[in-house]
């Protein structure tokens, strides 16, 4: 006979110690007494103990609970355990004695095995393979871009005719938390821009006794580039993440599904006011980051090279033309339909699941910002070349 106990804490309760012992049973195998308080919350016996001592036998094993006091998932694994290895060594497992809840238990677990769950592994494709299954995805994503691109072009046309059917409520609601609600946002962001285009090109130029010039660097860098992305990239993490979890939601809870079952197009419901709202805003936007980003510029050329405010505006106004303000404009629209297409794309391709509705924000706000830096590159280089 084998007998194992854990010495408890003096505050272990009154339901007793978990205990374990082994005693011979007529029949050649093994009788296994659990007693006591078996809880995650106590220090339990191992179950590599109970094995080692069910080791040398060959009869069956036999479970008697007829002492527990009390339990949970610590006594099912231990249990669990002790039925795998006879099952491994074809020796009976019979539980008497013990709640019918924990047979239940132990009988549902034993019918799936640890390795059931567990896909089998093939043969690991190749390399030309990957790049295929890769290639084809990214046509198909494209099929699909475009195709919701069709579908938005389609409702703007119905839109111009007076045939979309949208409420104005929402326009207005997406106008001004386009327009208004992102104003802090991007006065912060502007201003402590154009005070760091400032603070850099200020520093080299003093070095030539140019550091006025500074208001050529931040007036056209604000006005032709930096005041468009810097609003583009924050509303894509603001505003196009917004979109993409709004209409993600509404997939998940089949709102988007329940449109298209009364006839309405969800395109047009969902995507069209909000990729209005969007265009419209992103030129004030624009417009509003610019000031601020030459604001931020003349403070840092105040208080750090000691050059006159009314010097710093003269300056601007000589050096930044109307034509560069209308560069920027430009692309600030076009970043704007960027934003709107790719929340609104990845929101309504979104899946099922909650995780699915955060893959869709991520991928939004990625997808923007990429576009918005490779239709910077593609206008700078076309305004070059036509003078603008």
């Amino acid at each position: 006979m084998k007998e194992f106990t854990i010495q408890q804490p003096a505050n272990a309760g009154s339901q007793g110690m978990p205990t374990w012992r082994l005693e011979a049973s007529p029949d050649g195998g093994r009788l296994l007494l659990v007693g006591g308080a078996w809880l995650t919350s106590r220090r339990l016996p191992p179950a590599r103990e109970i094995l080692a001592g069910l080791e040398g036998g060959a009869g069956p094993v036999r479970v008697d609970g007829e002492g527990l006091t009390a339990w949970d998932t610590s006594l099912l694994i231990v249990l669990a355990r002790v039925g795998a290895w006879c099952r491994g060594r074809q020796i009976d497992f019979i539980l008497q004695g013990l709640p019918a809840e924990i047979q239940k238990l132990l009988a549902l677990a034993a019918g799936f095995p640890e390795d059931s769950g567990r896909p089998v592994p093939g043969p690991r494709p190749s390399w030309l393979s990957q790049l295929g299954e890769g290639l084809l995805a990214r046509w198909a994503w494209l099929g699909r871009a475009l195709g919701f691109t069709g579908e938005l072009v389609i409702s703007l046309g119905r839109m111009v005719r007076g045939r979309a059917r949208f409420r104005g409520v929402d326009l207005a609601h997406f106008l001004q938390d386009c327009g208004a609600g992102a104003l802090p946002i991007v006065s912060l962001i502007s201003l402590l821009v154009g005070l760091i285009l400032a603070f850099i090109g200020a520093v080299q130029l003093q070095l030539f006794g140019a550091q006025l010039y500074v208001a050529d660097l931040v007036g056209i860098g604000m006005a032709r580039d930096m005041g468009a992305m810097m609003t583009g990239i924050i509303m894509a993490g603001r505003t196009g993440a917004a979109y993409a979890a709004q209409l993600g939601t509404m997939q998940v809870n089949e709102e988007v599904d329940a449109l298209r079952t009364l006839g309405i197009s969800p395109v047009e419901y969902l995507v069209l006011p909000r990729t209005l709202a969007l265009v419209l805003m992103m030129p004030l936007l624009c417009c509003y980051a610019d000031l601020m980003g030459i604001l931020g510029g003349g403070l840092a050329c105040t208080a750090l090279f000691q050059i006159a405010p009314i010097e710093y505006l003269q300056r601007t106004r000589e050096a930044v033309p109307l034509h560069h303000f209308t560069g920027g404009l430009v692309k600030s629209v076009v970043y704007g339909v960027i934003v709107a297409l790719a929340g609104c794309h990845r929101g309504l391709a979104c899946g099922r699941s909650a995780a699915a509705v955060g893959k869709a924000t991520t991928d939004a706000v990625v997808t923007a910002i990429i576009w918005i830096v490779v239709w910077c590159a593609i206008l700078t280089i076309v305004f070059n070349e036509i003078g603008l």
